[in-house]
């Protein structure tokens, strides 16, 4: 019996020395399962054979890789990274053309009473503000599918929203119902085009953990989407301007022409109809339609959401615990409430330019093209505004690139009617408009990388932070959509009328330009007190990037002590 001892406890002494080399090469918890399997080898249990058997199967270079797999994580391809930004397309493009045609063409083409065109604008707007919060709860409690968490909200909405877009630009044949029609196809459209949006403008926080990438991600989808306010307005517009809705002369026009022209014709072209500009709509809506899906299919196609940076600790959440977490954040909240004002300020001026250049002007087989141009400034300006923001910070950019449009929207109410200048004054303006598309969306993934800092416990609520600030913005655009359609009739709009009354015409220069001017002085006074600033920023990338390490070293850690313990 003692020399059967003897021999085992060589074996053991062999065994250990082999298990010290290795042992350098695995990481703490390989260390304490070796130490067990020796400690049972030598007590004579038979654990030499679990021991070799244990040490062939682990990995030697177990803790190396998931280093590797997290700095390669963050970075974005360029393919990527367009992939992503074309996504962001129909939003725009839809947007655009919504929001510069819509109002003319309910008055002038779908002959909707002014005040009935005000409740489907504030309607529309109004529900839409309300289903983005309530959306952007249900993303973020949806599970994690094989194709991620936010591309089935995002592939599933895409065909239902291209149908009720298309059939928000047909005039039904019915006179009386004709409000119903486009208010409720307007609503369902928005809240379609919200279980679009609200997941892609989260997508942000999902694609990468690096905020530089996702920064420049930002950027491409900027850059893309003003591109598509560019495709939006030059189809609708172009299609459209083809065939311009006929006017009805009024007042002084009838003594301008001894001709007697037609309720149904258009003065500056005879031989097109009110039916012609109307089939115009449909095919511009149905060009668009198109672009909808070719994008939706491409970003779901080109772009892999990552699952190592949406891991959610917490428990689930109610709707208004939720609602309380996000706008207990202070930053989230100066932010939110700064570009409330900057962004309403440009929408005012959108909704009501076409009219403005159209009566006030005396643009009306122009308009689109000036739409056009500025829209193209906006375009080629985004690079420009990227390298502003990354060289100057964020909140110089903000200051630099809003205040740049007030000059210019003095100079195109003060200075007499006039093609050249105003094409000039157009191009300078869309300048400032492509730093308002372009801030809001970068700042906000600084603003929940700082709540995940001061609420380590709590993630998992990207959406409800991006849906919100599009609740605010939507709703704030509806009510100005809404005062502003019900200003133009309180001053008289005369429904397709060739020319205005004076009234009219000082209401729209009030819409366009005082009243954008001090919306966007409110906006700026909010931001002086916005707390995040390019210090603090690199200060919660060091932290997250901290904490993202951490959480994949124990996840790496319990990984193993599974596969010991089997």
């Amino acid at each position: 019996r003692r020399r059967f001892l003897t021999e085992r406890g060589r074996e053991a002494d062999q065994s250990l020395t082999a298990a010290v080399f290795i042992n350098s090469k695995v990481t703490s918890q390989g260390k304490s399962s070796l130490k067990k399997n020796i400690n049972d080898m030598a007590r004579g249990e038979g654990g030499e054979q679990s021991s070799n058997a244990s040490l062939l199967n682990k990995d030697p270079s177990n803790g190396v890789k998931p280093v590797a797999k997290r700095e390669k994580g963050g970075q974005l391809s360029v393919c990527s990274k367009l992939c992503y930004a074309i996504g962001g397309a129909p939003y725009q493009i839809t947007g655009c053309a919504l929001g510069f045609f819509l109002q003319i063409y309910l008055l002038d083409v779908a002959l909707v009473d002014p005040f009935y065109a005000s409740i489907i604008l504030f309607g529309g707007r109004a529900w839409d503000a309300i289903t983005d919060p309530t959306v952007g709860f249900l993303v973020s409690r949806s599970p994690w599918t094989r194709f991620g968490k936010m591309m089935p909200w995002i592939v599933l909405s895409t065909p239902l929203a291209v149908v009720c877009y298309f059939l928000i630009w047909y005039v039904p044949p019915i006179d009386q119902g004709k409000i119903i029609w486009y208010l409720m196809f307007y609503c369902l459209f928005q809240t379609l085009q919200t279980c679009f949006h609200v997941p892609y403008s989260a997508l942000t926080m999902f694609i990468s953990s690096e905020q530089k990438e996702r920064d420049s991600a930002t950027a491409y989808r900027m850059t893309v989407e003003v591109l598509g306010t560019v495709i939006g307005t030059g189809i609708k517009g172009q299609i459209v301007g083809l065939a311009n809705a006929p006017c009805i002369p009024v007042g002084d026009d009838f003594n301008s022409s001894s001709q007697d022209f037609g309720p149904e014709v258009n003065i500056s072209q005879p031989h097109i109809s009110l039916e012609h500009t109307r089939q115009a709509y449909m095919i511009a809506s149905g060009v668009i339609s198109a672009i909808y899906i070719l994008c939706a299919v491409t970003l779901f196609c080109g772009v892999k959401e990552r699952k190592e940076t949406t891991r959610v600790r917490s428990e689930p959440m109610s709707f208004f615990q939720g609602v309380r977490l996000v706008m207990g954040h202070g930053p989230y909240v100066k932010l939110v409430m700064g570009f409330l004002f900057t962004s309403l300020a440009f929408m005012l001026l959108e909704g009501n330019f076409a009219l403005f250049c159209c009566y006030t002007l005396g643009f009306r087989d122009d308009f689109q093209n000036i739409l056009l141009v500025i829209m193209f400034s906006a375009t080629l300006t985004i690079p420009f505004w990227q390298w502003f923001l990354t060289r100057f910070g964020k909140k110089t950019a903000v200051y630099c690139g809003t205040t740049a449009v007030i000059p210019f929207l003095i100079l195109v109410v003060l200075l007499k009617s006039n093609l050249i200048v105003t094409y000039m004054i157009s191009f300078a303006a869309g300048v400032s408009i492509a730093a308002a598309f372009l801030l809001p969306w970068s700042m906000l993934p600084d603003v929940v990388d700082d709540f995940k800092v001061h609420n380590p416990e709590t993630q998992g609520h990207e959406a409800i932070f991006y849906s919100f600030y599009v609740f605010f913005t939507k709703f704030a655009s509806g009510v100005s959509l809404g005062i502003s359609t019900l200003s133009l009739d309180f001053a008289g709009y005369v429904t397709r009328g060739c020319s205005q009354p004076v009234e009219v015409d000082i209401t729209l220069k009030v819409l366009v330009s005082a009243a954008p001017i001090f919306l966007i002085i409110i906006g700026l006074i909010i931001f002086i007190t916005y707390p995040i600033n390019e210090e603090r920023c690199q200060g919660n990338r060091k932290l997250l990037n901290e904490q993202r390490e951490n959480e994949l070293d124990s996840e790496t850690d319990s990984t193993e002590t599974d596969g010991s313990v089997v």
